[in-house]
């Protein structure tokens, strides 16, 4: 039984994890009879957003705790993630991983990952374990696994160029589409970046497991 290490970064599309995203793919991995372990970061998120009306929230939310809804609590920090434990990584979008893993909403191509991010990811890349990331987490890709990284963010033209431009090769892809850097047993796919209800979001969250359990 191949086992999943899933990260997540809040619960909610502005400030969080895209809620379908994450459900979608913690369903398809129990359907391919994988064993699946969350994982979320221990810290605030960036902010808190009113998803009734898209105004930020005067209050502070921890990202484990706010994760650990979707999880339905079995949830841990992501400095317990042991690379060897698992087969391969998948991190869902949302703006939370614009936001909360890393800083590209704000910071744009002067981004960072952050450091626990960064390195849980990396060992994956180090220990030639396959990982996928959905929506926009692959803009992460350039900063966690290196310049000529192929990933995908779909089609949007100016967050393809912020790829490029951070030294990633992007690769254009429809919502039912991966994108496979099999150098570095990288998966990405569109997800919300293009998808235009759940069953269209459904369908890439369905690609990228695919593709991933099949490298894996």
């Amino acid at each position: 039984m191949k086992r999943i290490a899933v990260i997540l970064s809040g619960c909610g599309v502005y400030d969080g994890t895209e809620v379908h995203e994450a459900v979608l793919t913690l369903l398809a991995l129990q359907r391919a009879g994988t064993q699946v372990q969350c994982f979320a970061p221990d810290r605030n998120q960036m902010h808190v957003i009113n998803h009734l009306t898209g105004e930020v929230m005067a209050e502070m939310r921890n990202i484990l705790v706010e994760s650990a809804r979707i999880a339905r609590g079995e949830v841990k920090a992501i400095a317990e993630l042991n690379v060897a434990e698992f087969d391969a990584l998948i991190v869902p979008g949302g703006f939370g991983a614009a936001k909360n893993l890393c800083d590209f909403a704000h910071a744009g191509t002067g981004m960072h990952v952050a450091d626990d991010v960064k390195q849980v990811c990396r060992a994956f890349v180090d220990a030639g374990k396959v990982s996928g990331y959905l929506c926009i987490a692959p803009i992460m890709l350039p900063q966690i696994v290196g310049a000529g990284t192929v990933g995908t963010i779909g089609d949007d033209v100016d967050t393809a160029a912020a790829y490029t431009l951070m030294g990633g090769q992007h690769q254009s892809c429809s919502v039912a589409q991966v994108a496979v850097d099999t150098t570095n047993k990288v998966v990405s796919s569109p997800a919300y970046m293009l998808a235009g209800d759940i069953g269209e979001a459904a369908q890439s969250v369905d690609a990228l497991v695919d593709k991933v359990l099949q490298l894996a």
